[in-house]
This record gives C-alpha cells, sequence and structure tokens, in this order.
C-alpha cells in the first residue's frame, strides 16, 4: 500500500469586502494554510485558517516525521505530529498546523478507499442544519439588519451576530437584528469574550428579552469560573470551545458550558474532533462546529452529539471562492456530496495564487 511521500504546503491572504471587527479584534484579511499529501497515485488535501506561521510548522517540523507512513494510520500520524510540536508548544500555530495535516491525512485515506468521508466516519444523518453567522461589530445596524435577514429569508433556522465592542449599542443592534430575522428564527450573540463577569450577566438579561438563545464566549475562554457563573445565571445557552486545541482544553470546558463548539482546524483536524466528540458524548454535552463549513460537513453528518455547523461569512466565501465542490445551503441545511470521495472538494490552486503569502 503507498505511503506518504511528497508534503507540500503553501499559504494565502485573502482580503475581506470590507474590513471587520467582533468584541476583541479587527481583521482585514483571512490567511489560508493548506497542506497536500501525495501517496502513489492519490492526493489528500487539508487546510486551516492560521497565521503562515502554521505554514512552516508543516514544512519544517511535521513533514518529516509523517513522510513514509501509511496514511491508513491516521492515529499514528496524529499521535507523530503531537510528539513533533513538544519543544515548540501544543497549541496556537502548532495545533493549527496539526490540524491541516490530519484533514489532508483523512482525505487522502477516503480517497484511496474511493468513499466519501462521511461515508467513511459513517452517517447518523444526511444532511445538517448550518446557522448564519457574522453581523460584525463594524457593520452599521443597516448592514447588520440586512445581512442577517437575508439569512432568515433563505430558510437558516438561526443566525449569530458579534457583540462586546461597544457595550452601550448591543442592545439597540440586537433588537434592529430581532426585527430583521423575525420571531421564527433563533438568534445567536457572539462576544468573543469582551465582556467581564457581571457585565456578561447583566447583558445576557438584556438579551434573553429579545429571544436570544445562545451566547458565546460571555466572558474570556480561559475565566473557567466566570463561564460557570454566566451560564448559571442567564437564561439561554452559553457556549465556547472554539480555541479548544487539544483534549485538555475540551475537558475543563465540559463542565462550564451548555454547549461545547469545536472547530476542526485548530482541534486537531479530524482525529481531534472525534476525540472531542467522544468526550462530550460522555458528559451529554451537545456540539456545535466552529467555522469552516467545508471541513465540518462530514463531521455533522457522522457525528450524533452534532447539533449544526457554523456558516461563516469570510470562510464560506473563501471556501467558494477557491475549492470546486465546496457546499452549498439549502434552506439552511447542507449536505455531503456522496459522489465525491474524500472531503469532496478540489482546491483551485491557479485561483488562489494572487494571494500567495511568503512562508
Amino acid at each position: 500500500m503507498a505511503e506518504i511521500g511528497d508534503i507540500s504546503v503553501s499559504a494565502y491572504d485573502i482580503p475581506t469586502e470590507t474590513p471587520e471587527s467582533d468584541g476583541t479584534a479587527s481583521w482585514s484579511k483571512t490567511t489560508l494554510v493548506v497542506v497536500e499529501l501525495e501517496a502513489g497515485a492519490w492526493r489528500g488535501i487539508g487546510y486551516t485558517y492560521a497565521d503562515a506561521a502554521s505554514a512552516r510548522v508543516v514544512r519544517d517540523t511535521l513533514a518529516p516525521v509523517v513522510q513514509g507512513l501509511s496514511p491508513f494510520d491516521t492515529r499514528r500520524i496524529y499521535a507523530e505530529a503531537c510528539r513533533a510540536v513538544r519543544n515548540h508548544g501544543r497549541g496556537g500555530a502548532s495545533a493549527m498546523a496539526i490540524s491541516a495535516l490530519d484533514v489532508a491525512v483523512w482525505d487522502l485515506k477516503a480517497k484511496m478507499l474511493d468513499l466519501p468521508l462521511s461515508r467513511l466516519l459513517g452517517m447518523v444523518r444526511r444532511e445538517v442544519p448550518a446557522y448564519g453567522s457574522g453581523g460584525f461589530t463594524s457593520a452599521s445596524e443597516s448592514e447588520l439588519a440586512e445581512q442577517l435577514g437575508h439569512w432568515a429569508d433563505q430558510g437558516f433556522s438561526s443566525v449569530k451576530m458579534k457583540v462586546g465592542r461597544e457595550p452601550a449599542r448591543d442592545l439597540d443592534r440586537v433588537r434592529a437584528a430581532r426585527k430583521a430575522i423575525g420571531r421564527g428564527c433563533a438568534l445567536f450573540v457572539d462576544a468573543n469574550g469582551a465582556y467581564g463577569r457581571k457585565q456578561a450577566i447583566h447583558m445576557g438579561l438584556e438579551f434573553a428579552e429579545q429571544g436570544v438563545s445562545w451566547f458565546e464566549e460571555p466572558v474570556v475562554k480561559t475565566d473557567l469560573d466566570g463561564l460557570r457563573l454566566v451560564r448559571d445565571a442567564v437564561p439561554m445557552e452559553v457556549t465556547g470551545g472554539e480555541y479548544a486545541y487539544e483534549p485538555f482544553d475540551v475537558l475543563q470546558l465540559l463542565p462550564v458550558l451548555d454547549v461545547l463548539q469545536v472547530d476542526a482546524t485548530r482541534c486537531g483536524g479530524i482525529t481531534g474532533f472525534l476525540d472531542a466528540h467522544a468526550l462530550a458524548q460522555a458528559h451529554h454535552l451537545p456540539m456545535s462546529s466552529h467555522c469552516a463549513p467545508a471541513l465540518h460537513v462530514a463531521l455533522g453528518c457522522a457525528l450524533p452529539a452534532v447539533r449544526h455547523i457554523e456558516w461563516f461569512l469570510d470562510h464560506q466565501r473563501i471556501e467558494r471562492m477557491l475549492f470546486e465542490g465546496a457546499p452549498e445551503p439549502d434552506r439552511g441545511v447542507l449536505r455531503p456530496d456522496l459522489s465525491r470521495a474524500g472531503l469532496g472538494v478540489t482546491f483551485r490552486r491557479e485561483d488562489a495564487e494572487r494571494f500567495g503569502a511568503q512562508i
């Protein structure tokens, strides 16, 4: 059986259509790191949304330890990659590098078996709900209302907006969003850790009057006591987990959240997501995937704890721009293309070249 041979990695800086911000960060571009593996006649692809530093980790640290291994030994490759970054730090750029590599290995494995990834994992459903996600704090109230209202009109059953940059304006923005989407669509808010504990409780109670049912990262992600305090004080679900890089991070969050969010581009790829799902299942906690919808469709259809996936504005735009076969929502649900092996996407390298970044 063919072994992993050539490993190539590249990075691309894709500008946003307009400058964007949330409760704690501002940005004008998104960096896409792409990893491609060869094994005989087959080629697998994986990616993450990370700084180009993650591309260098793949090239200089991970590639030398996984070349020559069998693509079928996904767990071994994951373990070797984790060991390789021991002295570099397991989280952050290293975790995102491991994630992109792991996704590429699973894509390669599925292609060698001529199976869509969802079939290889074993499907529990043929489609997975998605929620429209954007509503950046950089948007005006009218822009916010137009964006979220459009998703509601398209059939999304829930939408999410950002809060926390200007707390004094947040309630008015939430009211504008609610008016735009009506009462038949669920409204989520994401503070990206911008609030203090008591401020988060106060805002959560105010948001609840507008029917907000999801409060993401109300306080900084490392404030576990604060997350528990807010969760127990507000009537909506408190969620988080997008920065869970390894199983221990997930374990810390399970007792303080209502819904665990995990991101396959950060948590160790498909393997890391499967581990997180096992922990969530053991604690009877539902899951939702964070960002990168094209990577999460198969996982959403294969794993019973996954409630829905995030149709994130920036990432769905990049995936539809640069990947042939990227999923399209149909009345708020996404379906894997069962006629295509692996992830079901093909990287449009020629289209991406103009965004190329130095690594």
